[in-house]
C-alpha cells in the first residue's frame, strides 16, 4: 500500500493533524508527517514534493493557515494529488486559509476540506488509495456502516 504524507506549514497545525492520524492508524494507512513552510523552507518543500512520488506516496495531505500556500507549492511540484486543509488561526477565523488553499489556478489542483478538515482529508486521501485496494475500499466500507450505526443509536436514544 502507497503511504500518505502530513505535510504542516508550522507545528501549531498539529492538532488538526492529529486527527488525519489517528484515521490513518485506525484504517492501517501507513504515514509520515513532516514540518515544511513554504514560505521559511521553500527548498525543502519543493524537494519534498518532487520526490514524493518515487519515496512510495501515494497522496498528499498539506495544512496550513493564513496565507496558507503550502499546499499549491507542494500541487505545483508532484502530480500526486494533494489535498489542502486551510487551518483555522486568529485572523480571518480561517477564511484567509480557506481562499488561499481553494482559490488554485487552471493545471495545479489542490482538493480541499473544510476549515480544520483533519478527519476528512484522510479519509479522502484513503479514498484515493482504495481505488486500487480492495482491502481499504471494505475498512472504508466497514468504517461508514460503524458511523451510521452511531448515529441510529443516537437517534433511537433520543429523548427531548
Amino acid at each position: 500500500m502507497k503511504k500518505v504524507a502530513i505535510v504542516m506549514g508550522s507545528d501549531s497545525d498539529l492538532p488538526v493533524l492529529e486527527k488525519s492520524a489517528a484515521v490513518f492508524k485506525e484504517l492501517g494507512i501507513p504515514y509520515e508527517a513532516h514540518i515544511y513552510s513554504a514560505h521559511r523552507t521553500p527548498d525543502e518543500a519543493h524537494d519534498f514534493a518532487a520526490n514524493a512520488r518515487k519515496n512510495g506516496f501515494g497522496a498528499i495531505i498539506c495544512a496550513a493557515g493564513m496565507a496558507a500556500h503550502l499546499a499549491g507549492v507542494v500541487a505545483a511540484n508532484t502530480t500526486l494529488p494533494v489535498i489542502g486543509i486551510p487551518c483555522k488561526s486568529a485572523v480571518f477565523d480561517g477564511m484567509d486559509a480557506l481562499l488561499a488553499t481553494v482559490q488554485m489556478p487552471s493545471g495545479i489542483p489542490v482538493a480541499t476540506v473544510a476549515v480544520n478538515g483533519g478527519a476528512n482529508a484522510a479519509l479522502l486521501a484513503a479514498e484515493i488509495l482504495a481505488v486500487e485496494d480492495e482491502e481499504l475500499a471494505g475498512k472504508l466500507s466497514a468504517k461508514r456502516a460503524a458511523d451510521k450505526a452511531k448515529v441510529l443509536e443516537k437517534d433511537s436514544n433520543l429523548k427531548l
